[in-house]
C-alpha cells in the first residue's frame, strides 16, 4: 500500500513524488477546502507511524478487526 499526495489538472489525477504500475488500483480521497483537518504534532506524528507500519505491511485484516469488535459485542 502507498499513500500519494497529488492535485487534479486538466480532469485527472497527478501524484506528486510517486509513480505507480499502469493499471493499478488505486482509491483517492479528496480533502474539501473548507473541512480540513488539524492535527496535534502528537496526533500527526502518530498518523505517520501507522503509515510505516502499514508500508512495512504490519496490518490486521478486516476480518480480524470485524471478528474482535464482534467478540466485545457477543
Amino acid at each position: 500500500m502507498k499513500i500519494a499526495s497529488g492535485k487534479v489538472v486538466e480532469g485527472k489525477v497527478v501524484l506528486e513524488c510517486v509513480t505507480l504500475e499502469e493499471g493499478t488500483s488505486v482509491t483517492v480521497l479528496a480533502r474539501e477546502q473548507e473541512c480540513a483537518i488539524d492535527l496535534t504534532p502528537v496526533e500527526e506524528a502518530e498518523l505517520l507511524l501507522t503509515f510505516a507500519e502499514a508500508d512495512r505491511g504490519e496490518t490486521v485484516s478486516a476480518e480480524e478487526v470485524l471478528a474482535k469488535l464482534a467478540g466485545r459485542h457477543g
